[in-house]
């Protein structure tokens, strides 16, 4: 079987949610079929390190594609001729997008449908691409795999059309440096970040929906009610210079306890998750939520948003919030701060509901969800 696959965000010391799910899925589909051919179409120059083994046919096809008119001439034009080139049984696409010009039966994962919920965050032009194509490229799919339950009834209450056998939950996995860390380790982590502080810790972009501006009205009325020092370490990338985050840094009183440290590295990442006296995640909206699975490898209590994905992601190692209660925000940190037995009550939940959730699980959906539509394709013949 030949099986094309989208690989335009395997990008080199660049991955970030939708690459780490297409690096981490791949590598064990290609790895545990070696029976199959795949195509791996990038688009842009590829680093050897992903092409995972000898069953592998990268290919480049033009334009890169990170605007809506490249989005187009990338998809409906580049990868529909290579479908037709390279005679694909099935085209993977992993990231939400989908060419509409082909006949070749096609898997897609939707990791979330947020522009429906939050289309003032995305400019015009990208908002009036997401609204013409998406309903199509959910028709279009032969199978489509989300991440969670909760984007599965999302895009069947978006998209009433779809029937449900066809659409799965396939979830995410956790990196394999993401595991807890000693005392001694911890501490240097905290010298190094936070002048050896206990810190809460954010991770993601600074964005709306994100609601980092009510995460740090949160810790500033936390550390308003409580003589502590604990820190609150935000990572991400980001552009706060305007807008409600700067407004909220801008009036903290204890803005100089707030640290920003923008885009790191993984494993630095992983290091700092792991030394968090809590991960605080209280996100509006999120299709699964990879920042609360990470804090339960590094057995890291967890406060998260009740709503959306994240009850579904988290189970019982998180004190679920109102991301809109300011109060109930600094109420959790405060809980979670002063109280050792509910800490170490939520860690053992987290090493409870984590083992629902692997990349192993997740590569076995895919594989499955393309075995079963080509199948169909080759039954209907």
């Amino acid at each position: 079987m030949k099986i094309a696959v989208n690989t335009r965000f395997l990008l080199p010391n660049k991955l970030e949610g939708i690459g780490y799910f297409t690096y981490e899925v791949l590598k064990r589909m290609v790895v545990a079929h070696p029976e199959h051919e795949f195509i791996f179409l990038f688009d842009r120059p590829f680093d050897a390190r992903f092409v995972f083994a000898e069953n592998i046919t990268p290919v480049v096809l033009f334009p890169p594609a990170r605007h809506p008119f490249l989005f187009i001439a990338w998809f409906e034009w580049s990868v529909a001729r290579a479908l037709k080139k390279y005679k694909a049984d099935v085209f993977f696409s992993p990231d939400n997008f989908l060419t509409l010009n082909t006949s070749t039966p096609s898997v897609l994962v939707v990791h979330d449908i947020a522009y429906a919920h939050f289309s003032d965050n995305n400019s015009w032009i990208f908002r009036q691409y997401y609204r013409y194509y998406m309903p199509r490229f959910v028709k279009k799919a032969a199978h489509i795999l989300t991440v969670s339950t909760f984007t599965k009834e999302d895009v069947l209450e978006h998209y009433p059309y779809i029937k449900k056998d066809s659409i799965s939950v396939c979830y995410n996995g956790c990196r394999d440096n993401y595991t807890p860390l000693s005392i001694f380790e911890q501490n240097d982590i905290k010298k190094r970040y936070t002048d050896d502080t206990d810190y809460f810790l954010y991770v993601g972009a600074v964005h709306p929906r994100k609601n980092v501006h009510r995460l740090i009205e949160a810790y500033d009325l936390y550390k308003k009610q409580n003589n502590t020092a604990t820190k609150l370490v935000i990572c991400g990338r980001f552009a706060w210079q305007t807008g409600a985050v700067k407004s909220a840094y801008d009036d903290a009183k204890f803005k100089k306890d707030i640290i920003f440290t923008g885009y790191i590295k993984e494993e630095d990442l992983a290091s700092l998750t792991a030394s968090a006296l809590a991960m605080v995640y209280v996100s509006l909206f999120e299709g699964f939520g990879v920042p609360l699975l990470e804090a339960m490898h590094c057995d890291v209590p967890i406060i998260t948003s009740d709503r959306t994905s994240m009850p579904e992601v988290a189970g019982e190692a998180a004190i679920l919030v109102n991301p809109e209660n300011i109060e109930a925000i600094a109420q959790a940190m405060e809980n979670v701060e002063k109280d050792p037995i509910l800490r170490e009550k939520l860690i053992e939940n987290g090493r409870i509901q984590r083992l629902k959730f692997s990349w192993e699980k997740t590569a076995a959906v895919v594989y499955e969800a393309i075995k079963k539509i080509t199948n169909i394709s080759q039954n209907r013949f």
